[in-house]
């Protein structure tokens, strides 16, 4: 830098002058230069956008809705335990408390 001419210098100030501007205008465009993103305007949308979307949402429930209902869906029958399985179980429980207990142990 130190070999330029006197006009040199003074076309480096210029340009580094019009940077300065530009990069000025920029931030005031669309916020810092920090590299973090500029902040987002949220969109409004009317009260009436609201209600059409609303609608045509419900609107596409009721027909998927409206179809699976005239195909009922088969009920499966619930398993039941024997009143002798029910009694093993217990009986283990019993069992494994009374261990625990006599091991000193709150928990198992």
């Amino acid at each position: 830098m130190t070999n330029l001419s006197a006009s040199q210098l003074r076309r480096a100030a210029d340009i580094k002058d019009k940077i300065d501007s530009l990069q000025k205008e920029f931030t005031r465009l669309l916020g810092s230069t920090d590299g973090a993103p500029a902040p987002r305007k949220r969109r409004k949308m009317s009260a009436a956008g609201r209600a059409k979307i609303a609608a045509a949402a419900r609107a596409r429930w009721a027909k998927v809705k409206g179809r699976k209902s005239a195909t009922k869906p088969v009920k499966r029958a619930r398993r039941k335990m024997s009143a002798a399985g029910r009694a093993k179980i217990a009986a283990a429980a019993r069992a494994r408390w009374k261990k625990a207990k006599a091991q000193g142990k709150n928990s198992l």
